[in-house]
């Protein structure tokens, strides 16, 4: 017979207290006990978009600016910045006492290659660098951008949160090519990454580095304000069965837990030692990204035909539930309840699906039958359900599917191949991202329609718009530009919003500090 997430739960709690070894006991009180959303596949945060991996960045490395929990950024790295030349020349300069992990100083040379390698990858920094003459290093300290024209935004680029942060590393390591993941992991961020300790799949470990100072003056709060360590260790325990790691933190095996499922929510609400909260009110955008090279989806018909058929609502309620306060449904291609958001084009998902009507008209935009290749995470406690919905939305459309089943980390690897499906390609594949991630045009990758991310949706309409926003002199011109680029994806499908989803995360009373916004690790401490 199956065992159920509550079942497991309830055997959890008959657990003796003495059972638990008393080292683990003795060691939680220098170590914080983490269990993230998902294995850590990949070390490197300029490499990959996933948010598992931005967090490990956030713990070893550090950025020029800090972004607080309202958005706002503010001077990190960088004790403060200069512009001249009407908004044409920034001299940033970097702060006293910033050292890597390896005890060397912190130069500027080593964040100008950061920056450069970190454009590379990035939509936000690509939009930088394109707008800057030269960018270099006059002395150790000073970072100088000599721009061909204003951009007002660079302090907004250099110190977002979102996928993919400005992360600062040595020279040496910030050189290497930006197409290919860096193995060594040196930063100068509050944390060391303790290599050694690292099982994949299982755990990764972090120690407080020593020589980190903190900023003086201000608050934490999010990624900005000083960094204040609490703990000696971190560890990250993979745990991919959601109801285990529930369990562990209800034994006071773990001290918090990423991600708490919905489901979930009742057992873990009873317990008096246990505190749940959403860190981040934005959520989590989804989406079902499509191939744009291939059959069926490189018809940008059989694209606006297959609108009919989501229902956003069925995607929210198999990752959040039925409870109206974790989901919202409809949202367009910009994160709900933040500036450039819109209602423009989202009647097409109200009212009840009619499946009939979209099979004839994928059949007259030319959908022959074509099988569709769906890639799931099914590791993702997430992005699995996401999966489902999908394959059985577009089976009811007619269309025919192949459900592939991978881990996370394979997901990832395969929608980098272009390749037709015949020699192992992809057609469609489930995701979710933060609300942060999709809070304008730049940030958005994939809506950049330059061709460069998984998908490979090109289109010289959006970079049209996307030049307008960023020349755009204020808030009301920008939103008038987003509602244009919103319009305008509703026609090309970039790829398909599928709704947006508030996470619980769930922890110990034991420990408090937890800062709002996403999963960091300084100024937590023991309650």
């Amino acid at each position: 017979m199956p065992i159920s997430r509550r079942s497991l739960l309830g055997a959890a709690a008959t657990l003796p207290a003495l059972a638990m070894p008393g080292l683990v006991r003795a060691e939680a009180q220098t170590t914080l006990r983490f269990i993230p959303v998902i294995d850590l596949a990949f070390l490197d945060p300029i490499f990959s978009t996933a948010q598992v991996t931005r967090n490990h960045g956030f713990m070893v490395y550090d950025t020029l600016y800090g972004m607080n929990a309202a958005l706002d950024v503010s001077p990190q790295m960088v004790s403060g910045h200069v512009t001249s030349n009407d908004g044409r020349q920034w001299d940033l300069t970097l702060r006293d006492g910033l050292v890597w992990h390896d005890g060397e100083r912190v130069l500027a040379r080593d964040c100008v290659a950061s920056i450069k390698r970190w454009a590379a990858r990035d939509g936000f920094g690509a939009e930088l660098i394109a707008a800057t003459d030269e960018l270099s290093a006059p002395d150790d300290k000073t970072i100088r951008f000599r721009l061909k024209r204003p951009f007002p935004l660079l302090p907004q680029a250099l110190g977002k949160a979102a996928v993919q942060p400005a992360f600062m590393m040595p020279e040496r390591l910030a050189t290497q090519d930006p197409m290919k993941p860096l193995t060594e992991v040196l930063g100068s961020g509050p944390f060391r990454f303790v290599k050694e300790e690292r099982v994949q799949g299982i755990r990764n470990v972090y120690a407080k580095f020593e020589r980190y100072q903190p900023r003086e003056g201000g608050k934490p709060d999010w990624t900005a304000g000083p960094k204040i360590v609490h703990y000696d260790r971190v560890v990250w325990s993979t745990m991919p069965d959601a109801g285990t790691a529930a369990a562990a933190l209800r034994t006071d095996e773990q001290d918090w837990q990423e991600t708490t499922p919905h489901d979930l929510l009742p057992v873990l609400k009873a317990e008096e030692d246990i505190a749940i909260r959403v860190l981040d009110p934005r959520g989590y955008a989804c989406l079902m990204r499509v191939n744009h090279l291939h059959p069926p989806f490189n018809n940008p018909a059989i694209r606006r035909a297959l609108l009919g058929a989501i229902d956003q609502a069925a995607f929210m309620t198999a990752v959040a539930g039925s409870d109206p306060a974790y989901q919202v449904t409809p949202i367009g291609f910009f994160a709900p309840g933040t500036p450039l958001a819109s209602d423009v084009g989202l009647d097409v998902f109200r009212g009840p699906r009619d499946m009939e009507k979209v099979k004839a008209e994928l059949k007259a935009a030319g959908y022959n039958g074509e099988k569709v290749v769906l890639l799931v995470p099914a590791n993702s406690q997430a992005q699995r359900p996401l999966g489902e919905v999908a394959a059985d939305m577009m089976r009811r459309a007619g269309m025919s599917v192949e459900y592939v089943a991978l881990d996370f980390a394979a997901v990832l690897q395969r929608q980098l191949k272009k390749d037709p499906i015949e020699q192992g390609g992809w057609n469609a594949a489930v995701g979710n991202w933060q609300g942060i991630d999709w809070l304008n045009p730049a940030g958005n990758t994939n809506l950049r329609g330059e061709g460069a991310v998984a998908g490979w949706y090109r289109s010289e309409k959006m970079g049209t718009l996307r030049a307008q926003w960023l020349a755009a002199t204020d808030i009301a011109e920008q939103q008038r530009v987003c509602r244009e680029i919103q319009a305008l994806a509703f026609e090309e499908i970039p790829y398909y919003p599928i709704g947006l989803y508030k996470q619980p995360t769930a922890y110990r009373k034991s420990i408090t500090g937890i800062l709002d916004g996403t999963a960091v690790f300084w100024n937590v401490r023991p309650a």
